[in-house]
């Protein structure tokens, strides 16, 4: 399925059909379903709440028609061909955490039954985070930070008195934790039902100054408002996808701002890069209040491909020097150029009715619709490829409860990295009961309270293999 991840917007919407263009904010208001009008993409939506162990296959109706339990919360979601589920699940307390550490992926039958399992998280080793691209040949690929001691780091070149950096020999204090050493990116391939890892691509095996390398003294001037941008986290890949016509892999750098083009079983460098050339030398670094200077891109999100071979990504806005706001691009690598975009005048809105500076996903679907998801309000909505909005969901759930409407921000409306939409004809529905049984309350009608207890649901007892990776020492 071809889908763009990615992870900032913050906007809500009017309910009225009569109005579709026009937004209001997400802060307070109505969850469930709020709209649904003509031209939408019919199927079926994913929705996957970070904080809750559940995850909901929705009807257009925003009607449940199957669920499926884990013993933990969880970041992103897809379904497989088989009907299958696959969830990158957080375990607690990995670390570090910069922002979307996971650890665990799980695999579950249409049933809900676990069926397998991978564990990527070694402490102070290595941990995976954010979100995954199911191959072909159905392996997994995903990112994960892997760690590097100080003194590699200046063995690279780093420059630890570099204005801005947040580089210390002690570590950088995180959270409640100290995080010692540098946590560049790699991208892994494993092999689904074994663990197996079949191919890796490593950030840092490709340090330098050229143009096809990251340069260890670039990042992005975020105000020092988190540290850790500028030391252990230099990185922050948080998406990849897969392009099967061009055997190429793309993915996002979030304290970069830029995404890259990688040639898949591989080991060279970066092959194109779009959307801050000064991190390279060949355009101007902003440089004070309201000068973007040659940037293009503000925290980005989780790439994806499209048919046209061109790259659908979330330009999340955060502390662009112009102003916050969000919008969705498609990029065009051969124009090098961006030939569709969303942004907050497409909805007569203000920017910052147009923005969260956190996470988010968009995904453009076959008929041309894009599904866009505000992660931090849980906010889901399709638009046309002439901007019209056709369809809109608020998450009702948070943890175990299903809340009528949300009175203040992160009262509920829990996040949601990425909500997915699957054709009627997707091969994992056939011969599927595709029905609510009303296990949950009816989301789309504002409930006669302003939470409702969730029915329990147990997880099904069935003997589940685990793969761990072993981490050799010299790693």
């Amino acid at each position: 399925m071809n889908r763009m991840l990615t992870g900032c917007l913050g906007l809500a919407f009017l309910a009225a059909s009569a109005l579709p263009a026009l937004a209001y904010e997400a802060f307070q208001g109505p969850l469930g379903l709020l709209q649904k009008g003509q031209g939408t993409y019919e199927g079926y939506t994913l929705l996957a709440p970070q904080d809750s162990t559940m995850t909901y296959l929705l009807d257009m109706d925003g009607r449940v028609v199957n669920e499926w339990k884990s013993e933990y919360p969880c970041f992103y979601a897809e379904l497989l061909p088989n009907g299958g589920m696959l969830r990158h699940s957080r375990i607690p307390d990995a670390a570090p955490n910069f922002g979307g550490a996971a650890g665990l992926l799980e695999e579950f039958d249409w049933s809900g039954k676990k069926i397998w399992e991978y564990k990527c998280y070694t402490p102070g080793k290595e941990v995976s985070h954010h979100t995954f691209e199911v191959m072909p040949n159905g392996n997994i690929l995903l990112p994960v930070w892997q760690y590097h001691s100080y003194d590699e780091a200046i063995a690279k070149g780093l420059d630890p008195d570099k204005l801005g950096r947040a580089m210390l020999p002690d570590g950088v204090k995180v959270g409640k934790g100290m995080v010692r050493g540098i946590w560049p990116d790699v991208i892994r391939e494993v092999e689904r039902g074994t663990g197996k890892t079949v191919w890796e691509w490593k950030v840092w095996d490709h340090i330098g100054t050229t143009p096809d390398k990251f340069d260890i003294n670039a990042f992005c001037d975020l105000g020092n408002i988190m540290l850790w941008l500028a030391g252990p986290d230099w990185i922050h890949l948080n998406g990849v996808a897969y392009n099967p016509e061009t055997n190429e892999i793309a993915f996002t750098s979030r304290n970069l701002g830029e995404v890259f083009i990688i040639d898949y079983k591989k080991n060279g460098g970066i092959k194109y890069r779009w959307g801050n050339p000064g991190n390279y030398g060949q355009g101007r670094l902003p440089w004070g209040y309201g000068k973007d200077g040659s940037q293009k891109l503000w925290g980005p999100h989780a790439p994806d491909w499209t048919p046209e071979g061109t790259l659908t990504i979330m330009d999340n806005g955060c502390y662009r020097p112009s102003g916050n706001y969000t919008r969705a691009v498609e990029l065009d690598p051969k124009k090098n150029a961006v030939v569709w975009e969303w942004k907050p005048e497409n909805v007569k809105a203000e920017d910052s009715n147009f923005y969260s500076a956190f996470q988010n996903g968009a995904q453009k679907l076959p008929n041309g619709n894009w599904m866009l998801t505000t992660s931090n309000d849980g906010h889901v909505i399709e638009v046309t490829n002439e901007k019209d909005i056709v369809w809109e969901f608020t998450n009702p759930i948070r943890g175990d409860k299903v809340y009528a409407a949300s009175n203040q921000h992160g009262k509920a409306g829990n996040s949601i990295h990425k909500a997915l939409r699957y054709p009627a004809d997707f091969p994992g529905f056939q011969g599927k009961k595709m029905k609510n049984e009303g296990k949950l309350p009816n989301w789309t009608s504002v409930l006669s309270k302003d939470q409702v207890e969730l029915p329990k649901k147990e997880a099904p007892a069935a003997p589940v293999k685990t793969y761990k990776r072993v981490v050799p020492a010299a790693e």
